[in-house]
Order: C-alpha cells, then sequence, then structure tokens
C-alpha cells in the first residue's frame, strides 16, 4: 500500500487525499455491508479510489480504461492501477493492445476488450432509406448528422470545411451538429467563415427524444475524429453505434478503434483523419448513391446485433465480475454477492 500511495501522492498531494478519503468513506460503508468486488470506470480519480479502498478492505477490484484516460494520465498511475487489479477491461482491442505495449509488465494476462453494447429496443431500424423519390413532394435538402461533444479529438472543424467543399460542388444538403462543448463559440465562427449559416446549424444539447428523431431523419451519420496533439482519442463513440443500429449509413475515420467498428465499405465508409476532401468525397458518394447507403446501412444493423448487444456486454461482464471476485471459490456463490461500481459522478453506487 505504501508504493501505490507513494506513488499517487508524488503525482498531486491534495488530489490524492481526496481520493484517499473517499476510500476511506467507501470503506466504512463496506464494512457494515461486505460486498464480493469493486469495480471501477475509467483509470482517473474513480480506479484511484477503488485501489485504496481494496487497501483498506482487501476487496479485490477491477477497472473499464476507455480512451482519454489511457492516453492523457501519469502513466505511473495506470500501471500502479492495473498492477493491483484482478481484471482491467477496455472498450477497444486497439486500447487492449495500447495498454499490454506499455505496461506489459503490470498486465499478467489480465487485460480483455468488451465492447460496449446498446440497448436495440431503444433503436428503430428506419423501413425505407430517406432519400427523396422522383416525383415526391420536396421535404429539403437530405440531412447530414453529427452528434458530439464539441471537442478537438471529434473532428468536427474537418465537417465544417467537408461542408463548404460540397457546396462549392453544388450539392444540396444540410448539416445538424447536436450537442455542446467548449469549442461550440469556435466552430461556430468556422461556420461564418466559410459563409455556411443557411446550411450548418450547431444546435446545441438536445434530448436523446430529439436525437432518436435526428437518426430517423439523416440521409448521412459523419464524424470525422482525429488524434489530438496531446495524444487524446476515442475508443469507439457510442453515437457511432447508434447511428448504425438507426440505419443511417455512416462515414467516419481510421482512428482508434472505430475500424473494429467500422468494416469499410461494407458496413460503413472509413477516411483518412484529418482530411476535410477524403471526407467530403465519401459524404458526396453517399449523397449520390442511396443504393450504396441503403447496402451499408442494413449491413451496419446486422453487425450491430451481432456483435454490439447490451446483453452481450453485459454477460461478459458479469461472468468477470464472478470470476475476480471468488477465483478460486465457487463463481455462482460469489455471484450472489454484490459488485459495487465507482464512477466519476459519484463515490459509489451498488448494484446486483
Amino acid at each position: 500500500m505504501v508504493e501505490a500511495s507513494a506513488t499517487v501522492i508524488r503525482h498531486r498531494r491534495l488530489a490524492a487525499l481526496r481520493h484517499f478519503l473517499k476510500a476511506g468513506y467507501l470503506a466504512d460503508m463496506l464494512f457494515r455491508e461486505p460486498v464480493a468486488h469493486l469495480h471501477a470506470h475509467f483509470a482517473t480519480s474513480p480506479s484511484l479510489v477503488a485501489m485504496f479502498t481494496h487497501q483498506l478492505t482487501g476487496v479485490p477490484y477491477s477497472l473499464t480504461a476507455h480512451a482519454k484516460d489511457i492516453y492523457v494520465n501519469r502513466p505511473d498511475l495506470i500501471r500502479a492501477e492495473i498492477a493491483r487489479a484482478q481484471a482491467v477491461v477496455t472498450c477497444t482491442d486497439y486500447n487492449r493492445r495500447y495498454l499490454l505495449s506499455q505496461f506489459s509488465s503490470a498486465c499478467d494476462g489480465k487485460v480483455r476488450c468488451i465492447y460496449h453494447g446498446l440497448d436495440l429496443s431503444q433503436f428503430k431500424f428506419r423501413a425505407q432509406f430517406k432519400f427523396q423519390a422522383p416525383g415526391a413532394r420536396d421535404t429539403g435538402p437530405p440531412l447530414v448528422l453529427a452528434v458530439a461533444r464539441l471537442v478537438e479529438k471529434k473532428g468536427l472543424s474537418d465537417l465544417i470545411v467537408a461542408a463548404d467543399l460540397l457546396r462549392r460542388r453544388g450539392r444540396r444538403f444540410r448539416v445538424d451538429i447536436i450537442g455542446n462543448g467548449p469549442l461550440r463559440q469556435a466552430l461556430e465562427a468556422r461556420v461564418r467563415e466559410f459563409g455556411l449559416n443557411d446550411c450548418v446549424r450547431l444546435l446545441g444539447a438536445q434530448s436523446h427524444e430529439v436525437v432518436h428523431q435526428a437518426y430517423q431523419q439523416a440521409s448521412v451519420f459523419a464524424l470525422p475524429c482525429i488524434v489530438t496533439a496531446d495524444g487524446d482519442r476515442d475508443g469507439i463513440p457510442n453515437v457511432l453505434l447508434e447511428a448504425m443500429a438507426s440505419g443511417v449509413p455512416v462515414v467516419a475515420t481510421q482512428v482508434s478503434g472505430i475500424p473494429e467498428l467500422i468494416d469499410a465499405e461494407r458496413d460503413g465508409l472509413l477516411v483518412e483523419p484529418n482530411s476535410p476532401e477524403k471526407l467530403a468525397d465519401a459524404i458526396d458518394r453517399l449523397l449520390t448513391q442511396p443504393e450504396l447507403g441503403e447496402r451499408l446501412a442494413s449491413a451496419a444493423r446486422s453487425k450491430i446485433e451481432a456483435r454490439f448487444s447490451v446483453e452481450d456486454g453485459a454477460r461478459q461482464l458479469l461472468e468477470l465480475f464472478r470470476r475476480a471476485a471468488s477465483p478460486a471459490a465457487d463463481p455462482e456463490a460469489a455471484a450472489e454477492r454484490s459488485v459495487v461500481t465507482v464512477a466519476p459522478s459519484e463515490v459509489a453506487s451498488e448494484v446486483r
């Protein structure tokens, strides 16, 4: 415990004290109401709290590492968390390979990939592709949709440049960007700079219902993610799964774990990051070839159903918790006890 604590204290003394106090609070709860296992989401504050709690109580813990917490974090902290964890989960094989390459001595066969999944009952696959049939009433230009936090790694500035290129080609379309974040003013200025106010809208944060309606109306979903200068990047953005489940053909970039979700030309289109020209070309294909979009969308829904359901992910996590909580005992007996999750928004919440 002394070694791990010293690593954290060298990182940030005040933060270390805060995490240790949270761990003490959680440990007191666990002494009164024992549980079999702790699981922390993100290899940052939650995993530090879980690690300290483990050292105070002896309750084993595991952690899920996502994206920014892997690539923009102190390596010595991640190494300490991994070394003491019973198991480590990450949401892409790209992340798994990175962790093994950086922390092989600490991993000891404990790192595995479990993909995020969707509750498919919440995402209706549209029966017909959303392009206007010849002779039909004009319903406006096709919608290119993006749903994302307005931060650099989402590559939304490239989407705005691509919109300018498409307009110069004479394409008829509109772009809606749903989401909020620190780059909103900069992106709005970019829209004004290119004179795109009539076809590009930044709609801010919206409810789930509005987002679901947007999926049903969209002809293309675009998310041109990039790797930022400090190494931050996405894993597999959940909105890509949502768009694919909803029947929207997707255009994304060859970044991080995204190619594990999208098989280029089979169930979506992939382009190089930081390339608005190639992004514009891919969107143009979908705007001008509705049969391509229909084929990609159908294959994408099938893939989500087969490999990215929430039921499959939950089953894999439950099995991992059973084994981690009681590796040498009866896993069914361990399953009768509780697992506590430690997440960024709270000290702990109990789930059964």
